[in-house]
Formats: structure tokens, sequence, C-alpha cells
């Protein structure tokens, strides 16, 4: 079949690489001037800085996403290195610690720091052993087929049996039936800023989900009796790397990718796809057309609502949307790691978690105060600066508006107040900064063509998900971070999977 694939997103890519490799003529349009969406390298005066993803979770040998890429054969392109995170709060800090004290050192860390939550801690991990093994069997599950995959989801349903009666909790439900201290209590739903979802919102069985121990410690195995658990790595070099890797899948496969080449319209007739229209006017025929990017920009931009079942149409309005982000990338002439001393840190100034993404989700800036990160690539990456230099991204959670002003208006301000914030930590960064480049929301709805940018994708909430894989109009399918397969890069990445086997499938039929 001739496919069209719209958007060179990790999502966009994924999907032209399996459908090149099924046979199938492949042309992937993207209306940057670069490919890779936010999944890409930024690079000014000899610093390189990742838009996205810092630390990549799942992507390593044997892991969902690792698994993918050595299936496209391109896993070999990849230096990966194992990474992990700092967190730090008001009145405490998790930091790996320089001797490993095996894969469960933060339990009994907390058990020192906060004696009177022993048990309910003892309790929790329980809890996270059992959802972690879920993820380790659902993910075999999905590779597998006849009576090994029966066998496993059997052990999914009995396992699974063990935890069902929390289904319906949210997040806040989950941490206040094991903490009492509001302490315990944010650090196990301060990831959830990241999100922008609050913890009343997002689903509880998503806790221990989202705060692996592999994420606190690199020396943590990930494989267990069960399976694999997600690891996070560092993509050596940039996130770029990933998307020319997966880019290299295309073309090999005969694919062909064009930038500055935006769609202007999905064609449709008598309820199936007919090809594209390109900006300039020129026409593309196809049999299949694979979307990315933004559900409503895909389907109400580029198909029109009119083209589409009042029932799915309601699907795309309902896809819960995160926020943005403020993030500023310097380049520095000093060595950080005197103030931060690993490449990723996360800093909270609240344990009121709940009510600073409520702000957030409201339209109010916080301006740094509520929590940021520091990213130094150049630790884990020398050659993303010069020698004697480092690279540093600053970032935080930002709304698309202002309630006063424009982010272009106000973009000097908002980074030096940022900046400000961040110098608490590590002083000097302004002072002592080679380059700076700021990217506000406005500059990233522009790279992604998005009303509303949504910096992770599809927003985990309770009852709600992001738009379905298939479309009901013959030869439309959709991927990405707003999809069905939820946010973030592995999660976008095996979605793109999955929607390619299906078509693949259909195929057959």
């Amino acid at each position: 079949m001739r496919a069209i694939v719209i958007g060179s997103g990790v999502a966009g890519l994924t999907a032209a690489a399996y459908l090149a490799r099924d046979g199938h003529q492949v042309t992937v349009y993207e209306q940057f001037a670069e490919i890779g969406g936010v999944t890409a390298t930024l690079k000014r005066e000899g610093f390189a800085w990742d838009l996205g993803p810092l630390v990549v979770e799942g992507i390593g040998p044997g892991e969902p996403a690792g698994e993918i890429l050595a299936e496209l054969g391109v896993a070999d392109q990849l230096r990966l290195e194992r990474g992990d995170r700092g967190m730090a709060f008001p009145d405490f800090c998790i930091q790996r610690p320089d001797e490993y004290g095996g894969p469960y050192w933060r339990r009994e860390y907390l058990k020192e720091l906060f004696p009177g939550e022993s048990q309910g801690l003892d309790r929790y991990y329980q809890f996270y052993d059992r959802m972690l093994d879920l993820v380790s069997l659902s993910h075999r599950a999905e590779r597998a087929g006849g009576p090994a995959a029966l066998l496993l989801k059997v052990r999914l349903g009995l396992l699974f049996n063990k935890v069902k009666r929390m289904k319906d909790w949210s997040a806040e439900q989950v941490v206040d039936h094991f903490f009492k201290r509001k302490e315990l209590q944010a650090l196990y739903t301060a990831i959830l800023a990241d999100l922008v979802v609050q913890p009343s919102q997002c689903p509880g069985l998503l806790v221990p989900v989202l705060n692996p121990e592999t994420a606190t410690d690199r020396r943590i195995p990930t494989q267990t009796r069960v399976g694999v658990r997600p690891g996070f790595h560092y993509v050596l070099g940039g996130c770029e790397k990933l998307v020319e890797a997966l880019a290299s899948a295309v073309r090999a496969g005969g694919g062909q990718i064009q930038t500055r080449a935006r769609v202007q319209q999905i064609l449709v007739e008598r309820g199936r796809v007919t090809g594209v229209l390109l900006e300039g006017g020129r026409r593309e025929p196809a049999d299949l057309v694979v979307a990315s990017g933004g559900a409503q920009e895909a389907f109400f931009g580029l198909v029109g609502r009119e083209h589409l079942p009042a029932d799915f149409a309601a699907k795309v309005d309902d896809v819960p949307f995160m926020e943005s982000v403020m993030m500023v990338h310097l380049g520095i002439d000093f060595d950080p790691t005197p103030y931060q001393p690993g490449p990723l840190c996360y800093y909270y100034n609240s344990y009121d978690i709940e009510a600073g993404i409520g702000r957030c989700l409201q339209g109010e800036y916080h301006e740094g105060r509520d929590g940021f990160l520091i990213y130094v690539p150049s630790l884990h990456s020398p050659e993303m600066a010069p020698p004697g230099h480092h690279a540093v991204t600053v970032y935080t959670i930002a709304p698309n508006h202002l309630p006063e002003g424009t982010w272009t208006e106000r973009r000097d301000e908002m980074a030096d107040k940022l900046l400000a914030e961040a110098e608490k930590i590590v002083p000097g960064l302004r002072e002592r900064a080679r380059v700076k480049v700021v990217l506000t929301p406005q500059d990233f709805r522009v790279r992604t063509l998005q009303e509303h940018h949504s910096f992770g994708g599809a927003a985990p909430l309770m009852g709600k998900s992001g738009a379905p894989y298939r479309a009901p109009i013959r030869g439309l399918w959709f991927v990405g971070s707003q999809s069905e397969g939820g946010a973030g890069v592995t999660n976008t990445i095996v979605g793109a999977w999955k929607a390619a086997r299906m078509i693949r499938r259909m195929g057959k039929l």
C-alpha cells in the first residue's frame, strides 16, 4: 500500500519503520525543518540540549522500547548509560548513596527518617512489588503467543486480584492509605507534577509504576524472577541519536522522510482515506494515513469533525491534556557538580503537590517557586559542551497562557525568575552563562502545531484515555503521546508498534 505518516516524532518514525519493513511505500511528512518533534536535540555554539525526554525509561535491552529497537535492527546504533535521578524536598533529599544498599535501600532510608511510618512502608513495598510484577507480566503477555500467552494472562489475573480493591482509588487515596506524614505522601506523588495531574485525579495503581526504584539508583537490577522491570537510560550524545536510529530504519525499508512539508488536510471520500493535501496545494494519494501529534489537530483540523461519528468525536474532545513547560538551556563555563553531583535532580519546594498542580491547571505560573529540575547532560555526554564547559537545562511546568501578558512579551522576565530559583541550588548560572536559549509554551506550540501544547501528551486521568489508534475512517490511524497508548517515549514507541501490528493483521484478513 501507499502509506503516508504525518509527523516525525518517535511514534511517527516507529510506525513508518514497521510499515516500510512490511513492504509498503512509506513517506513521512514533517512540517518542521528538523525531524524528531520534541524528542530532538538543540545545538548552539558547541553546546547541545535535549528538548523533551531527559532520562528515558524502558529503552534498554530486553525492555519494551529496547525490544522494538532491536526488532527494527537499530538498537546497536545507540549508546546508552543507565541513569537515575535525585529528588530534593524542603527537609530531606533522596539521592543515590555511594555504597549500594540493595534494591530497597530507599525503603530502609525512609524508615530511618520516619520511624513511625515503618509498617506503612513495608505494606507499600508489598503493593509496589505486585504492581511492578503486573507490568512485567503484561509486557511478556503482549509479546507471547499461543499457550504461553494464555498462561501469562492467567498469572496476570491471579496477581491482579491482590490489588483489585484499589483499582478505583486515586493516587491521593493510595498514599493516604499507606502513609500518615505529608512528606511521604508528597514523595510518592511528586512526579505527577511532571504530568500536571493532581493526585486526586490520577489512577492510584500508577503510583508505584511512576515511582520505580530503578529511577533512584542505576545499580538496581532490572531483571527479576517475573521478568524485566523498567530501567532508565541516558541516550549518550543526546536524544537525537534515538530519532536518527528510527529514521535509519525507515530509510532502510525504502521509506522517505520529507521536512518542511506541512499536511493541510487528510483527504476522505465515502468514509475512506484517499491521501493528503500538502501546503501549496499538492495532493498526494495514499491507501493508508497514520497521523501523529495533537489528537484534536489531527482529527478536527486535518480530517474535519463532519467526517467523524459523534461518539468518536466526543472521545477526541475528551482526551485529557497535560500543560506545557518553561525551559531555559544554558552553556556555562564552570563545573556544577559541587552543587549537584549527578546529571539530573528534581527540586520540590512544597509538600502540597495537589495545590501546586491545581494552580498550574488554573493558568497560574509559579515562576519556579513550587519547584523545577536541573539537568546537566554534559556530565554523561561530554561532547554536548566544549571542554571546560557544561550544558545545563532548567525547566518547570507552565500553563499554555499567562494570566497577564503573553509568553513572547515576558520571555526574558520569566527566564530570569526561573534561573533565580535555580541559583539557590547552583550559584552563578546567570552570570557565567556563555549561551542561553529560552523555550516558552508559545515556542512549543509552534514546533508541535498544537493549539494547547501538552508536553508529555495525554494526561493519566481517572476514567479518561488518549485517542484510539484506529479511526472510524478506513485507512486512518493515530499514534503518538495523545493516543490510547499514553504519554512518554516508551509508551509512544510501543503504541506505534501496536498500531502497526493491528494494521498488519487487518491486511491479512
